[in-house]
């Protein structure tokens, strides 16, 4: 278990993408190359994220951003915005409270991943 990390500045994500039909796998690929690119890049953290599913589908991505700035520059960088333009094709950015989970005051969903 992390003990006693600073988290001065970070900013916890939570990014849901809902498949289109038939591109839950190749989306699910992708939000596995999402988080290393972004820590190669040092804009994430290395805290613990967690990849999730919610019971229509739609994938969340849990993580820590570095800095207010890192979410600015992942937009400027030619490897996160590839990544970002082929999630667009296969999946729609929703947010959580069209989830059927985000109707209620504790949310829970399914982890697929974690790390």
């Amino acid at each position: 278990m992390e003990k006693n990390l600073n988290t001065h500045g970070t900013v916890l994500a939570f990014a849901t993408y809902k498949p289109k039909a038939g591109h839950e796998i190749a989306l699910l690929e992708l939000v596995k190359k999402h988080l290393p690119i972004l820590r190669e890049l040092e804009l994430a953290t290395d805290r613990s994220n967690y990849i999730a599913k919610s019971s229509d589908g739609t994938i969340i991505e849990v993580f820590e951003w570095a800095s207010q700035d890192a979410t600015k520059a992942a937009h400027l960088h030619p490897a996160i915005t590839d990544i970002w333009e082929k999630m667009t094709m296969i999946a729609d950015f929703v947010p959580m409270t069209t989830l059927q989970e985000g109707q209620h005051p504790f949310p829970g969903f399914e982890i697929i991943n974690s790390k």
